[in-house]
């Protein structure tokens, strides 16, 4: 049986993700998984977490032949670690980097439409629908708790660390996991491109706004 080892990087959230998954041609097993949740440190801990599920795993980066990134929405700072990362990786690999976005890899309860919010910061959260069987059918956005889940129509249920950190504001039922981006969903979501040796796609990020950090305007005036 043909096995393609892929790597899996998610830096959306505070939760920095790294692992190494199996994709067969009849399904897919995640062999290692490391996950550190601290929103300030994204580039610290990418690299040391992909050498410790590389040696886990038992593989080499030379024996990988895809990557699979999460593309958000999420912060700018740290959202872009996972996807410069994965980028250049698979650049210098000469292998495929495929991007899924980070709300799908929380996904909706089972038989609930869902409301899947994440930690936007401002006070507010990036957001998407998912119906009963667990499809996207509104977002990705990002609002205050209280917009999204006005618009959020037939909602019955909330997850991810956004819905836990503003659920007296949401007015749901909200639900302590999955909290964060699930490696299992995310290697689900890209095997039948991994399968189909589909070729590299532009990891374009979800940032859904500008960062808070602009480059400064030109130098004003001392002397008058």
């Amino acid at each position: 049986m043909h096995i393609v080892l892929v790597l899996v990087l998610d830096t959306s959230t505070p939760a920095v993700t790294a692992a190494v998954a199996d994709v067969t041609p009849t399904g897919h097993a995640v062999v290692a998984e490391l996950r550190a949740v601290d929103g300030r440190a994204h580039g610290e801990l990418m690299a040391p977490e992909i050498d410790e599920v590389l040696r886990k795993a038992g593989a080499s980066v030379r024996d990988l032949r895809a990557i699979v990134a999460g593309t958000g929405p999420g912060p700018f700072t740290g959202l872009r670690v996972g996807l410069v990362t994965a980028a250049s990786m698979g650049q210098a690999l000469g292998i495929p980097a495929h991007g899924v976005c980070s709300l799908d890899a929380i996904g909706g309860v089972p038989g609930q439409v869902t409301l899947v919010a994440t930690d936007a910061r401002r006070r507010e959260v990036y957001w998407a629908l998912y119906d009963q069987a667990g499809a996207r059918v509104e977002g990705p956005h990002v609002d205050l708790p209280e917009a999204a889940v006005e618009r959020a129509a037939g909602a019955t249920v909330a997850v991810g660390d956004g819905a836990m950190k503003y659920a007296d504001r949401l007015g749901l039922e909200v639900r302590d996991e999955p909290r964060y981006p699930r490696v299992d969903a995310f290697v689900r979501l890209a095997a039948e491109r991994v399968r189909a040796g589909a070729p590299s796609e532009p990891l374009t990020p979800l940032y859904l706004r500008r960062p808070d950090a602009v480059a400064a305007g030109g130098h004003k005036p001392v002397l008058r």
